[in-house]
């Protein structure tokens, strides 16, 4: 890594907020036990978010994407754990909660984190692994160390899917999967966990979520063939099981137990009903965006919050029973991020099927303009602010308008294997587009119908007087330097201050670099993608730096202050 100038150290951006949400983590949304904060992976990342002031801080740590998260009874521990390359360790990060800081690594797991689960007390945390481990684990949460393992189904099962611990007794939890459903003892004295199989007569179920009662009488699964089981915890048998009549479609992948009684049952195609009865019995139904994946409960309020597949965040009341959107963003790779000029507090952003418009400040989604069935490669918005360009996949140029999202116009066939990159004149007149053919065109904005041509853009520079560059390079296109962005990987993405002083960097690497352009050396460095930075800008008023990822993730990191 380059030095930075003067003493020699590199800086670290402060990661100020993250657009973002992994939905397809099970169960990775999760209420804090204080009422106060939510908890959700986002690549690498936890984020801890505080559900009123909305204000955000990170846990980082993992060198990979987070797959699994779980919090302690009292709330003062948090555990993530992550995937990793076949053959490699995946660890599993203990977190100090109200410190917010790291604990210990524990590292058994081959692959993959399939699922964490703490004792009543803390005392216990069992970890499950993936399908390349295949093992259940008990640690010691106080000596930070494994007390024993065991492969966590038998030979003639499947994977297990998913573990919970009991409410009530340290020593017991349940693991569920493909045909196999176990409860186990932990004894102390022996260090050696023993499971007994659940018989479930006729019934050839592969669970994927599952919720304990408060009283450990009975745990409820929730299964890829649509119904809920309920298992007798003391005799291992099956009571219970339903709908009858009609089951959900697309399985039951998220289970809410309720203090009443009550079961929320989330499935695959986004409906979440309430359901009573041992017949389970819906007697409400909302409908979200997306298969559900988590349903977590706010305390003992009545309150609850559902995530979904397409990382999108849903709060509903128990009485109501009504769907609010509380927070958005891409479900796909990001490709290009602009700010309208001289304005900090919105910028665009496009993706597959649309392009959307976010207000910094809040991080909300102002406007969303789909197109369904192509991919928007690069987005820009004309000087004036009058006029979005987005370049497609379809080799289609689009023009929309900024503040309610209505088409203007469309060029075809701009280009044969696709728009990748478009950019306005600063007199708005013009429209410069390049493409998958790798020809660089021109066009008027105002008359669509026109023939595009190809041709040669020799932009005209403010050049600074104090830097290494002068008109003369510009125009012969001469190099002034060079210097080597990346020692493992290619740079997608690039922007310069306004002044020409310093300029940022992204690419394969998943780092956001800081550089000081008269020294060509970095000066600081972001971590907190887990996915290919994509595209990356600082705003007008150089406060913060805005990077976009292949993971759908947006991050806005804090501009250093200068001196």
């Amino acid at each position: 890594m380059a030095a930075a100038k003067g003493d020699g150290a590199v800086g670290e951006l402060e990661l100020q907020a993250a657009i973002g949400f992994n939905g397809h983590v099970p169960c990775g949304l999760i209420c804090h036990p204080d009422k106060e904060h939510i908890l959700y992976p986002l690549g690498c990342t936890v984020v801890i978010q505080h559900l009123d002031t909305q204000k955000q801080s990170f846990l980082h740590g993992h060198t990979n994407n987070v797959s699994c998260v779980a919090v302690s009874r009292d709330g003062t521990y948090v555990a993530s754990g992550q995937v990793t390359c076949i053959g490699f360790k995946a660890d599993i990060i203990l977190w100090d909660f109200p410190k917010q800081e790291l604990l210990a690594r524990l590292s058994l797991h081959e692959g993959k984190v399939e699922g964490l689960s703490f004792s009543p007390r803390g005392i216990y945390l069992v970890s499950l692994g993936g399908q390349d481990d295949g093992r259940v684990m008990v640690w010691d949460v106080s000596k930070r160390e494994a007390v024993c393992g065991s492969p966590a189904s038998p030979r003639s099962a499947g994977n297990a899917n998913v573990v919970v611990c009991s409410s009530c007794r340290d020593e017991m939890f349940v693991t569920a999967g493909n045909f196999t459903i176990r409860v186990w003892e932990l004894d102390r004295a022996t260090k050696k966990i023993h499971p007994s199989e659940c018989y479930t007569g006729q019934l050839k179920r592969i669970a994927v979520c599952v919720q304990m009662t408060n009283d450990d009488d009975d745990f409820y699964l929730g299964t890829t063939s649509g119904d809920v089981l309920k298992v007798n915890t003391s005799s291992k048998v099956v009571t219970a099981c339903g709908p009858q009549k009609k089951k959900f479609s697309m399985g039951v992948t998220a289970l809410l137990l309720l203090k009443t009684g009550g079961l929320i049952v989330g499935t695959g195609e986004g409906t979440v009903a309430l359901c009573t009865g041992s017949d389970f019995q819906v007697k409400k139904r909302m409908r979200v965006e997306g298969g559900v994946t988590s349903l977590t409960c706010r305390g003992r309020g009545d309150q609850f919050f559902i995530g979904t597949n397409k990382c999108q965040m849903y709060r509903s009341a128990y009485a109501t029973f009504k769907e609010e959107l509380v927070a958005v963003c891409h479900t796909e790779a990001v490709n290009d991020i602009v700010f309208p000029a001289g304005h900090s507090d919105l910028f665009v952003t496009c993706s597959t099927n649309d392009i959307r418009v976010w207000y910094t400040p809040e991080r909300w989604e102002r406007l969303r303009i789909t197109v369904p069935n192509v991919t928007c490669q690069a987005v820009e918005v004309t000087r004036d602010g009058m006029v979005i360009l987005s370049a497609w996949n379809d080799g289609k140029i689009r023009a929309f308008v900024p503040a309610t999202g209505e088409p203007m116009y469309e060029i075809n066939n701009a280009h044969n294997l696709g728009v990748t990159a478009i950019a306005a004149t600063s007199d708005c007149k013009q429209i410069i587009s390049g493409g998958g053919d790798g020809q660089a065109l021109r066009k008027k904005t105002n008359d669509p119908r026109q023939h595009v041509v190809q041709m040669r853009v020799l932009p005209s520079w403010r050049v600074p007087d104090n830097h290494q560059w002068n008109r003369q390079k510009v125009l012969d296109g001469s190099a002034v330097r060079e210097v080597q962005g990346s020692l493992s990987s290619s740079i997608n993405g690039m922007d310069i201050t306004s002044d020409g002083v310093s300029f940022v960097t992204g690419g394969d690497d998943h780092l956001v670099k800081l550089w000081d352009y008269q020294e060509g050396a970095v000066t600081h460095v972001g971590v907190g993608h887990s996915g290919s930075i994509t595209r990356l800008k600082i705003c007008p008023a150089n406060k913060f730096i805005v990077s976009v990822s292949a993971d759908g993730a947006v991050l806005t990191w804090k501009y250093p202050s200068s001196g």
